[in-house]
């Protein structure tokens, strides 16, 4: 039985669209993992444009064991997928989940597609899931990354030192971030002033 926390949900506002990864996103998310050669920034773990089929299937095995929810971004305006992100790590009992594995076509970053979907996936989580707090985790060195998360109002909880080996061998120091209820109102407003900014 799914956990309620994972059923398939779509997620939708006037920037940015989150559905349930499909094999069939997996075209434009290869030309999305080409735009920027994402899959050579050696501290991200984004797929080789050649890779993206597996990954959803990957992320689809992992949503049909109950240990993840990942979607595919989309843009509302082309209906192209832009990139994936996911809720994981669930901890029902707890409530707390983490949004991660997340990326971008480099074409749609800083362009406030990350704010309204992370805007989304914040207020279903704390507004609909009710949880307590939610994580995010990125390698130390992905400066961009943390600047992103911190941007959003996310403290950060502490460093896990040689957390994860990468795919080149080196050990990964892991930062990890979070936001609690007691802060979800201001960090809601604080991501609500920043769309209206862009737009």
């Amino acid at each position: 039985m799914t956990d309620p926390w994972l059923a398939p949900v779509t997620l939708q506002s006037a920037a940015v669209k989150l559905v349930l990864s499909d094999p069939s996103h997996a075209g434009d998310l290869a030309e999305a993992s080409r735009d920027g050669a994402l899959d050579g920034l050696w501290y991200t773990t984004v797929p080789a444009p050649e890779a993206v089929p597996a990954e959803i299937d990957r992320r689809l095995g992992l949503f049909a064991k109950g240990a993840m929810l990942p979607f595919t971004v989309v843009d509302p305006a082309t209906g192209k997928a832009i990139g994936m992100t996911t809720y994981m790590n669930v901890d029902a009992v707890n409530k707390r989940v983490e949004i991660g594995s997340t990326w971008y076509r480099k074409s749609a970053q800083r362009t406030g597609v990350n704010t309204a979907a992370k805007l989304l996936l914040l207020t279903h989580a704390f507004e609909r899931m009710d949880c307590i707090a939610v994580e995010f985790r990125t390698h130390f060195m992905n400066r961009q990354s943390r600047q992103a998360i911190e941007r959003l109002g996310a403290k950060l909880d502490g460093v896990l030192r040689a957390h994860m080996v990468m795919a080149n061998g080196t050990l990964r120091d892991t930062c990890v971030y979070s936001i609690i209820r007691a802060e979800w109102p201001a960090v809601k407003a604080n991501l609500e002033w920043k769309l209206a900014q862009s737009r």
